[in-house]
């Protein structure tokens, strides 16, 4: 089942991603440009509409978050089309555990509070009548220099033969590769019909600890990495002008947080699908001038 999936936010991580992924299994692209197209225009025809549109750098997130949310949702209306949008770890809050659409909204932080606000919106329009499905990734590996942890951190001094993670290297945190992300968004629009109304589909990805994807990276670069401490008192310090650091500090928890993605419901809804190698994965994340073995 195919038809033309309208993307928002096709030059971002999940809707470029997801947009190449549909591509590939037949749909009609049409990409949402927001200087000159009127959204509810651009979606009549279409059957599904991918919401990836996100403020950078966490930036007006109060404002932006709920005006992009209300766009997507009035195009959904418009047209008919059925809504799928990303979601994230943010609304459970520091609370350990396997996390799955059962798990309580208990967000500790402000970001949290406005993702926990935004699926409750999207709640009640699917109660209107816009079928969603949101589908929940761990942190992105991607396949370039996008602005992830990896890329930023993680991997930003692998040439100098180091490695920098943000938190407790022992404790499990949920990553999710985006070309399987991609793959997935594909997959469930082909089932949409076969969905409930409002589907809550965590992305299971990967469940790894900091040591794990050190020890991948060395494999994959074939030498031995110096662990170095991420400088949380330098973004501390910093935090009071520049504004991303102190979204940052926000976020620290999550680093200190064992949580995993359950896989139960994905793998109900899509037996199937055959996720990458996670040391593929993170072997392709690596900086362009590391040639991997």
């Amino acid at each position: 089942m195919t038809g033309t999936a309208l993307i928002l936010g096709a030059s971002g991580k999940f809707g470029s991603h997801s947009a190449r992924a549909l591509e590939a299994s037949g749909w009609k692209i049409r990409r949402f440009d927001r200087r000159q197209d009127d959204v509810n225009q651009a979606a009549l025809g279409a059957d599904i509409i991918v919401n990836g549109l996100n403020p950078p750098n966490y930036k007006n997130w109060a404002t932006d978050v709920p005006r992009i949310t209300a766009m997507a949702i009035s195009a959904a209306k418009a047209s008919g089309a059925t809504l799928i949008v990303p979601g994230n770890v943010y609304p459970f809050g520091a609370n350990a555990g396997e996390w799955d659409d059962t798990a309580l909204h208990r967000p500790t932080s402000r970001k949290g509070k406005i993702r926990a606000e935004l699926e409750a919106t999207y709640k009640v329009a699917a109660n209107e009548g816009v079928r969603t499905i949101l589908i929940r990734p761990g942190d992105f590996i991607d396949v370039a220099a996008t602005g992830t942890w990896i890329d930023l951190v993680l991997a930003k001094n692998i040439a100098k033969g180091q490695f920098s993670y943000p938190g407790n290297s022992t404790i499990p945190h949920a990553w999710a590769y985006l070309p399987d992300i991609g793959r997935a968004v594909a997959m469930l629009a082909d089932k949409r019909s076969e969905l409930a109304q409002f589907g809550d589909i965590s992305f299971p990805g990967y469940t790894l600890t900091g040591n794990e994807i050190q020890h991948m990276m060395e494999k994959a670069i074939g030498r031995p990495l110096q662990t170095k401490s991420f400088p949380w008192w330098f973004v501390q310090l910093a935090s009071p002008f520049w504004e991303l650091g102190g979204e940052l500090l926000e976020m620290r928890y999550l680093w200190n947080t064992s949580h995993s993605l359950s896989a139960a419901k994905f793998n109900r809804l899509l037996p199937d699908f055959v996720p990458t190698k996670v040391e593929t994965a993170i072997a392709s994340a690596l900086p362009a001038n590391i040639k991997p073995n």
